[in-house]
């Protein structure tokens, strides 16, 4: 749909309608493309809550708490080490 710049400052939120629908839009000016508008689809959403249904993920409702993640302690601790630098 081409549309002209005054028009399109004039009428923005009904033109942001438009392309959010999937409408694609050609602003003009003096009857030249000058850019064009197209919606963003919307992510997010479907994606978590087909993880969800399948049982990938899993959420209960509240605030999330984190990962409870151990880390194996092999080596040289980093403080011994800074302090071996420092000398």
């Amino acid at each position: 749909m081409d549309v002209s710049v005054r028009d399109f400052k004039a009428h923005l939120s009904r033109y942001l309608a438009l392309a959010r629908e999937g409408e694609t839009l050609v602003i003009t000016a003096h009857r030249r493309a000058v850019a064009r508008v197209i919606g963003v689809p919307q992510t997010g959403g479907a994606s978590l809550e087909t993880l969800i249904a399948t049982g990938a993920a899993r959420w209960s409702g509240g605030k999330p708490r984190g990962a409870h993640i151990e880390l194996a302690a092999t080596g040289v601790p980093l403080s011994r080490i800074v302090q071996e630098e420092r000398g």
